[in-house]
């Protein structure tokens, strides 16, 4: 049987999505009893008004309405490099690491704001 999978994407892209998600790393900021708020931080990339983190991650959790159980995630990248079309396989991939190392197997609504990156998905056990 033929394998009709093809990649589409160049090792350079491999290279950068790895570099960028072995140094991924986070500061936790308290935002509310049902909400946290994490700074992401990506070698490559920062907010470029303030040098810091080049995104946020906030995840609300949905504490009075257990029988739908979803964790609704956020993630805003602050640098306009990341805004780019041709970088949308890097913040996929920083993306899902964020929301799986974050969250973990939970099912999830997530929202990823970043220019004409942006994209919306849903994570179900």
């Amino acid at each position: 049987m033929v394998d009709k999978l093809i990649d589409m994407m160049n090792e350079d892209m491999k290279k950068q999505i790895d570099e960028e998600i072995s140094r991924l790393t986070f500061t936790k900021n308290f935002r509310s009893p049902t909400a946290k708020e994490w700074f992401v931080f990506l070698p490559s990339y920062k907010d470029i008004v303030t040098g810091g983190a080049a995104g946020k991650a906030i995840i609300h959790y949905n504490l009075y309405d257990t029988k739908h159980f979803f964790i609704n995630t956020t993630i805003i990248f602050d640098d306009p490099a990341l805004h780019k079309a041709g970088l949308h396989n890097l913040v996929y991939a920083v993306s899902d690491e964020i929301v799986n190392r974050l969250v973990g197997y939970a099912d999830t609504l997530l929202s990823v704001h970043s220019g004409e990156n942006s994209y919306n998905a849903e994570y179900k056990q």
